[in-house]
């Protein structure tokens, strides 16, 4: 009896604890506070907002969600690679004997092993090194380039400029040594002038070439194979070809406006355009889209597409595992599409005829050849010979009704067409002239002036939105008052209308509408009522 009493309490306190927090979120119960003072949140998850077991937490905190690990000795740094602290004279006791240092011993050393040890000859004493022991925080330990001396790279740097060095040697003197041959040879021994010529080409080409030259070994690593490893968390050994050279520009480089065109890095494409407004000749890269939609891909499209519907319709056709199959077939279809194409227009020219055939003009009208010569002016006026005449079309031109001088669509404004001698948008409307114009203005005027001095003479201030009390996400108004015996009554009832709407084996035949809805009703909505921007609304 007992234990029922007790499981019965602890499901009445976590009723009143969910009626409580519902409360807070309507905004009926204060917000609860931390150990510092400051009020949570109620609209927090109760997944982020629940403390584990394991912090012993005896009131409601955020504690747990900040960083509450902080050791003063964690550090970036890195240790201080070479470093000496104190240089001794004399070996001291409990250094080590091969160099007489004292911050190792003889098995760490790491100085060439002596035939007579420092211990026993006291002469050249290795100095101390700097020993250091702190713990490193989390971007320490993560961070690869932790220590590193940007001042080694010189070495790199001056073995590339000495290698151009090199290079600029060598082409000086061979183009020396050509210079010589060239001198020592007799003019008439080395032919014509044009073979010459052909020749000083030949020798710039292989200059160039020349200059081309660098290390294949290292410009040609894209076509190098290499070797997958196999790791221990799976995978297979297999060959790998790396197709990108360094002087590929990477897709996300070309444009870097946020707002450009998305890129993938993990399948590295790029589906639009990333420089839309530049001139397509001079663009070399318009989006993978463009490469779907050019070349042969349409066609390789075709093909799939038929060997889909043909699979579907029965033929035993698979593009992958049959592509030359698949192919034949495509080709064979298109044929036979052709073939049954040309047959039904021959059909129905039989049956029907062609009057185009019938009535064909001769080949003098069609090509529109004639004698006639016409000669100009300078101001283009026409000395001789008669004007050419405007072919006309199907519609009427330059037909004015309603004393208009002009046609309709001649004026444009605001998304309207209209007359523009008269400036008017209605369609069959009698012209007014200059005096249509300006009563128009004026008009237009009158309006703008009326309204300028309404706003200036109104002083009553904007109507304000009456908010509805207590809404969800709003601030509680201080006039609010809600009798909870009502409210009470109104969440179950509510409960109640929800159940009914879930299942409908409960509706009641003879339902009662009742117009009057009190502000506990309303709350009682508001707190039931799912809200679609709730993150926990999948869990309720």
């Amino acid at each position: 009896m007992a234990t029922a009493s007790a499981a019965f309490k602890s499901r009445e306190d976590h009723r009143k604890q969910l009626e409580l927090e519902e409360a807070r979120k309507a905004g009926l119960a204060p917000a609860e506070l931390d150990e510092d003072g400051k009020e949570i949140n109620p609209h927090i998850p109760q997944y982020m907002s629940s403390a584990p077991w394991y912090l012993n937490a005896e009131r409601p905190s955020l504690k747990h969600q900040r960083k509450w690990k902080s050791d003063p000795n964690y550090t970036k740094d890195w240790y201080d690679r070479g470093a000496k602290v104190y240089q001794a004279e004399k070996f001291r006791p409990g250094a080590c004997t091969n160099c007489g240092a004292m911050s190792h011993d003889i098995k760490t050393c790491m100085e060439r092993p002596r035939k007579v040890g420092a211990k026993w000859t006291n002469k050249r004493i290795a100095a101390d090194e700097k020993v250091e022991s702190f713990e490193l925080d989390y971007d320490g330990k993560r961070d690869r380039w932790n220590g590193y001396d940007p001042a080694t790279y010189a070495r790199v740097i001056d073995s590339y400029e000495m290698r151009d060095e090199a290079r600029r040697k060598y082409q000086k003197e061979q183009q020396m040594k050509k210079m010589e041959q060239k001198n020592a040879v007799p003019a008439r021994e080395r032919g014509t002038g044009d073979d010459s010529d052909e020749d000083d080409e030949d020798e710039d080409d292989d200059a160039e070439v020349d200059e081309a030259k660098v290390d294949e070994s290292k410009q040609m690593d894209f076509a190098k194979v290499e070797k997958r490893v196999r790791t221990t968390g799976g995978g297979s050994t297999g060959t790998v070809r790396n197709l990108r050279i360094r002087e590929d520009t990477a897709k996300y480089l070309l444009n870097l406006d946020v707002n450009s065109a998305y890129y993938d890095p993990k399948t590295r494409s790029m589906r639009e355009d990333p420089l839309p407004e530049t001139d397509p000749n001079e663009k070399f890269y318009a989006g993978d889209n463009q490469n779907r939609v050019s070349g042969q891909a349409q066609e390789f499209k075709q093909l799939n597409i038929h060997a889909w519907e043909a699979y579907e319709k029965g033929q035993d056709i698979h593009l992958q595992a049959a592509p030359s199959q698949a192919e034949l077939l495509h080709r064979e279809f298109k044929i036979k599409k052709e073939k049954l194409k040309s047959q039904t227009k021959e059909d129905i020219l039989s049956k029907y005829g062609n009057a185009a055939e019938e009535e064909k003009p001769d080949m003098e009208l069609l090509l529109g050849q004639t004698e006639r010569q016409v000669e100009y002016d300078r101001a283009g006026r026409i000395i001789k010979g008669q004007e050419k005449a405007v072919p006309k079309s199907k519609y009427e031109e330059d037909v004015y009704i309603n004393n208009h001088t002009t046609v309709w669509g001649s004026w444009w404004k605001d998304g309207l067409w209209g007359f523009k001698c008269c400036k008017q948008h209605t369609r069959n409307s009698y012209c007014t002239g200059q005096a249509g114009i300006d009563a128009a203005e004026a008009s237009a005027d009158l309006m703008r002036s009326n309204i300028e001095k309404k706003e200036a003479l109104s002083e009553k201030p904007a109507a304000r939105e009456e908010k509805n009390p207590a809404t969800w996400g709003s601030e509680v108004p201080d006039d609010l008052v809600l009798d909870h015996k009502k409210l009470k009554a109104a969440l179950k009832k509510e409960d109640d209308r929800q159940r009914e709407e879930k299942d409908e084996r409960k509706r009641k035949y003879n339902v009662t509408h009742s117009d009057e809805v009190t502000a506990e009703d309303m709350e009682a909505y508001r707190m039931k009522k799912v809200h679609f921007d709730d993150p926990m609304k999948d869990f309720l």
